[in-house]
């Protein structure tokens, strides 16, 4: 049975009441009609969720389980890498400083760094110094022993001395009568004449 105002009016009931319970129900009627819209535009989409969902059964977990490992490898090859990184850095630091403390320097010490770099991987670290250094005794004593630096005097060729073979005094650099000697003996022990502070 539809409501119509024939009906209501039937009822008994006054125009204005038949018009606000006609309004009412229209509005339930609009809503229902937009719910049904929407639930048919739902139903329509349906097919594609079902078959997003067929796929993923298929694929078990979806493939978060190989997505995982591959994430999981790929992160502890990067850590490896850092790792593998540093301990390259610790061991060259250390074999720079012992090639230095065995007076190879400069570019010697340049050349000694990029032609040891099998013993550099073989070597053991015990913390940030070198475990056993055989091998890299064994370079400095054959192949590196050319790059060796010898240990040189420096010789002052600007100072002067006096006649007992000793450096000159300021007073005794004073008394030397040609001017161009003179100044050469204030240069080479300038010292002597700074002013004390």
């Amino acid at each position: 049975m539809a409501l119509t105002r024939k009906l209501l009016k039937g009822m008994g009931l006054t125009d204005e009441q038949v018009d606000t319970i006609i309004e009412a129900h229209t509005d339930t009627v609009d809503g229902l009609k937009a719910d049904v819209s929407k639930y048919k535009s739902d139903a329509e989409k349906l097919p594609d969720v079902q078959k997003q969902l067929d796929d993923l059964k298929a694929a078990g977990d979806g493939g978060y389980k190989e997505k995982y490992e591959k994430e999981h490898s790929d992160f502890e090859a990067y850590k490896s890498g850092i790792t593998a990184k540093e301990s390259k850095a610790a061991k060259e630091k250390a074999v720079r400083a012992y090639f230095e403390s065995k007076n190879i320097t400069g570019a010697n010490l340049d050349l000694a760094m990029r032609g040891c770099s099998e013993e550099m991987t073989a070597l053991e670290m015990d913390g940030e110094k070198i475990k056993d250094t055989k091998s890299l005794d064994a370079l400095i004593e054959g192949t590196y022993k050319g790059l060796v630096s010898k240990p040189s005097v420096r010789v002052d060729m600007g100072a002067r001395l006096s006649d007992g073979g000793k450096a000159m005094t300021k007073d005794e650099i004073m008394q030397i009568t040609d001017r161009a000697e003179r100044r050469a003996a204030i240069a080479a022990n300038m010292d002597l004449f700074r002013k004390e502070e």
